[in-house]
Formats: structure tokens, C-alpha cells, sequence
């Protein structure tokens, strides 16, 4: 039985551009793109995972918004379940700490990308709503 792994997922916009993360490659699925965000820990919220992680990994704050979808996607290693959130950046600067690179891009230009498959169908919803 494979385990289930919950993750939050951030799509942070700044000036009408998203934020985007490109997994380290020493990770699983190194060098794929992804939203920023990580696991939710015992006892957390999505949204309390959401704005720790973003804290820890990128050392700034959100504000989180609405809630785009939860995806359930089947790796080898697992079931990972991705809910991702609108959120908006209201303090700090994006900084490097766990990513490859991080860009900002408009909603078009997302699909441009190589992104994690956990992370695909939150780029549909936007794509489309764009």
C-alpha cells in the first residue's frame, strides 16, 4: 500500500505575475517546476503548513486566500496530495534557499515550463481562468 503525502502548494502573485520554483536537482523530481509549499506536519492546517514553509523556504510572508484545488497524483514513492492556494506576498522578497531558480511569470506563460505532474492540473485551472 503506498502512503499518502499532503502537501500545500502557494501560487503567489505579485503585480499580476505567479511565482515559480524549479525543485533542486539533488530531489526527487529535481529540476521540475512546482509552486512553492511542502508538507503539512501533525497537528497543522493546510493553510498554517502553507505559511510555514513559504517562510522557512523562500524567508518571506503570504497572505492566503482562496483555495484552487486539491490534486492527487501517483509517483513511485507515493500518493502525493497537492492543495494549492492563491496567496499574495506581503512581506520579504522571494529568496533562494531549497530551489534551483525561481521566476515570475504571467498566467500564458506558465505552460511553458516542465512542471511536477502533482502541480499540472492548479496551471489547467489557471491557464483557463486567464
Amino acid at each position: 500500500m503506498k502512503k499518502v503525502i499532503r502537501v500545500v502548494g502557494a501560487v503567489i502573485e505579485k503585480d499580476g505575475l505567479i511565482l515559480c520554483a524549479q525543485r533542486g536537482m539533488d530531489k526527487s523530481l529535481g529540476g521540475f517546476w512546482e509552486f512553492p509549499g511542502g508538507k503539512i506536519e501533525e497537528g497543522e492546517t493546510p493553510q498554517q503548513a502553507l505559511e510555514r514553509e513559504i517562510r522557512e523556504e523562500l524567508l518571506c510572508e503570504v497572505k492566503i486566500k482562496n483555495e484552487i484545488i486539491t490534486a492527487k497524483h501517483e509517483y513511485d514513492f507515493g500518493f502525493v496530495e497537492l492543495t494549492t492556494f492563491f496567496c499574495e506576498l506581503v512581506s520579504g522578497e522571494p529568496k533562494l534557499t531549497e530551489h534551483e531558480n525561481i521566476k515570475w511569470l504571467s498566467v500564458p506563460e506558465l505552460v511553458s515550463l516542465e512542471w511536477a505532474p502533482a502541480d499540472i492540473p492548479t496551471i489547467d485551472i489557471l491557464v483557463k481562468g486567464a
